[in-house]
């Protein structure tokens, strides 16, 4: 009797296991099928976009209406926008594909910038219309690749999932879609050097990054180590790990980590100088102790303790006992927003867990600023009339195309919400409009 008892048990734990393994497979296997689905739905997608691009691009060269001319470069724009977005989301982490990014970019970019301009006053040169005639042709050549690969993916029943496994596995050998995007970066990658040098596309306007300016001397991995354990408050070289950053990396930094208990820390580290460009520090934070006055002060002294010199403070917010504050470069009393700096403070003790400071050491720098062609006073005409304005003052801004442009910053409010409002101190046009609040910081 045991014994069949015995085997009964047996056949239902056989049984039971059976089915577990089952709808395990199942799950797994439905997993599999989202991503295989989610994957040819972006390719499909990407492949239509670049025929959009290809036509759009075409029709503009036909038009002869500035009125029309604007609304399809914003058109342009967007399809760029929904290709460049269709990219990201392929498994080509692993499969270099950053000049066909960058390609789509430029085109955003480039006719971005053509959108918001007046074309009435200024029309398209002759020089532009040849980078659009050039774009014509390069779009229509990435739209066949794509399409071939396209075709034999369809037609062999490729699955993006196989791509996914060749990527991680090195092995890309006969792999059509591979070779495909291979194919297609490679054209993308000679057009990318033809169209830098007609000077309209590929070439921003923003100030050139200045990391390579940084001064001090380049710290080896062991003084790097050193200077870490100092800013993460530790004394043993336990727990501590660092990474250089590999070969071409738009700035060589070491890439620094700390765990100990609930204690947990991550940095980059610029190679040259040794500056915390990210810091991020997380702990437990206690009961609040400290006003966020007081987290204020603390953080003005640990930028001080870096050499950040002038910089003040134009927002802070309290989250869940913490501090966050935002300082800003302050040039001859002209707020500079490009040369910014974000640190975190715990309120129990005055800790800083958090700096984002990588915008100000690429964009800083003592610039040459002209006097303002408006008066403050013509400058808040522009502002619309209904805002009450509290605050106001100079301010250099990046606007929409990468420029930076000297501006009044207007703080004030309209319907109990408060708006920073930035009017050109050259023209009066409206540069940018923020509402304030509601919005964390970010720190990575």
């Amino acid at each position: 009797m045991i014994r069949w008892i015995t085997i009964g048990i047996l056949s239902l734990g056989l049984v039971g296991a059976a089915i577990w393994g089952y709808q395990e497979h199942q799950e797994k296997n439905a997993i599999l099928i989202q991503a295989e689905n989610s994957y040819q739905k972006s390719f499909h997608e990407l492949s239509y976009y670049m025929d959009l691009l290809h036509d759009e691009i075409g029709t503009v060269l036909a038009m002869n209406s500035h009125e029309r001319l604007s609304p399809k470069f914003v058109d342009i724009w967007r399809i760029t926008s929904e290709a460049h977005s269709n990219v990201s989301q392929l498994p080509l982490g692993l499969l270099p594909f950053n000049k066909t990014e960058e390609f789509l970019s430029n085109i955003g970019d480039f006719t971005y910038r053509t959108a918001i301009r007046n074309l009435d006053d200024d029309p398209l040169t002759e020089d532009e219309t040849k980078v659009l005639e050039d774009l014509y042709v390069q779009a229509n050549d990435i739209k066949d690749e794509l399409r071939h690969v396209q075709h034999l993916a369809l037609e062999n029943n490729l699955r993006w999932m196989d791509v996914q496994l060749a990527l991680v596995n090195n092995d890309q050998t006969d792999n059509t879609i591979i070779d495909g995007f291979k194919t297609v970066e490679k054209q993308v990658e000679g057009y990318a050097e033809a169209n830098s040098q007609s000077g309209l596309i590929g070439v921003s306007t923003k100030p050139e990054d200045h990391f390579e300016n940084l001064p001090g001397k380049k710290l080896s991995e062991e003084e790097a180590l050193d200077k870490s354990r100092k800013i993460f408050d530790i004394n043993s070289k336990e727990n501590i790990e660092i990474t250089p950053s590999g070969d071409g990396a738009d700035i060589p930094i070491y890439s620094v980590s700390y765990q100990n208990g609930e204690k947990r820390a991550y940095m980059d580290l610029s190679q040259k100088g040794g500056y915390p460009l990210t810091l991020l520090i997380e702990r437990p934070v206690e009961n609040k102790k400290l006003s966020l006055h007081d987290g204020q002060e603390h953080a003005e002294k640990y930028l001080e303790q870096f050499d950040f010199d002038d910089m003040e403070l134009y927002q802070s917010m309290e989250l869940n006992n913490v501090g966050m504050y935002s300082f800003n470069y302050n040039q001859d009393g002209i707020r500079i927003y490009s040369d910014s700096v974000e640190v975190k403070v715990a309120l129990d003790n005055g800790d800083v867990l958090g700096v984002t400071a990588s915008e100000y050491y690429s964009n800083h720098h003592e610039r040459e600023i002209d006097e303002p062609e408006l008066t403050e006073e013509e400058a808040r005409e522009f502002v619309n009339t209904n805002v009450q304005i509290e605050e106001s003052g100079l301010a250099i801004i990046t606007n929409d195309v990468d420029e930076e442009v000297l501006t009044y910053e207007f703080l004030g409010t309209f319907n109990n919400d408060t708006y920073r409002i930035f009017i050109n101190a050259m023209d009066g046009r409206e540069e940018k409009v923020e509402k304030l609040g509601g919005k964390e910081l970010k720190y990575s």
